[in-house]
């Protein structure tokens, strides 16, 4: 059994655009955001200027909860560059708002990981004021 853990300080950090501001904004006061067109109502993910959907401009910065389920996973035996921690696991995750989005799974055993696995986003810093927003196996709801 191996755990997944967050990636150490050190790794390099991510460089916001004019787009994407408002999402790691977010993820330093620990809050997911993601965009949502006010013409259509779609959801958008990654942050763009307009909606993919119907080509609408007219977007909308949204606070997601961070719940959602595992759509597609692997474990990753390779660093993609110096600094990384070996092993872990990129996940698309199917968030509840309607998006999908990429991160990785921490705080379980690569074994646990399995499409349909519901997660829960958990913000990690890396450095230099970033919070990583991961996302880690949500605990059973109550029972009944």
């Amino acid at each position: 059994m191996t755990r997944l853990d967050p990636q150490p300080p050190g790794i390099p950090l991510p460089r916001p655009s004019m787009w994407s501001q408002p999402f790691w904004d977010g993820c330093a006061v620990g809050e997911l955001r993601y965009q949502r067109c006010r013409a259509c109502g779609h959801a958008l993910f990654n942050p763009g200027p307009i909606c993919r959907h119907c080509r609408s401009r007219d977007l909308d910065w949204q606070l997601s909860q961070g719940k959602g389920t595992v759509y597609s996973w692997t474990v990753s035996w390779q660093p993609p560059s110096r600094g990384f921690a070996v092993p872990y696991a990129p996940v698309i995750v199917n968030v509840d708002e309607g998006y999908q989005m990429l991160s990785n799974v921490i705080d379980c055993d690569t074994a646990d990981v399995v499409v349909g696995l519901d997660v829960e986003v958990d913000f990690r810093p890396v450095g230099e004021g970033v919070n990583l927003p991961y996302f880690r196996p949500r605990p059973p709801g109550p029972a009944g």
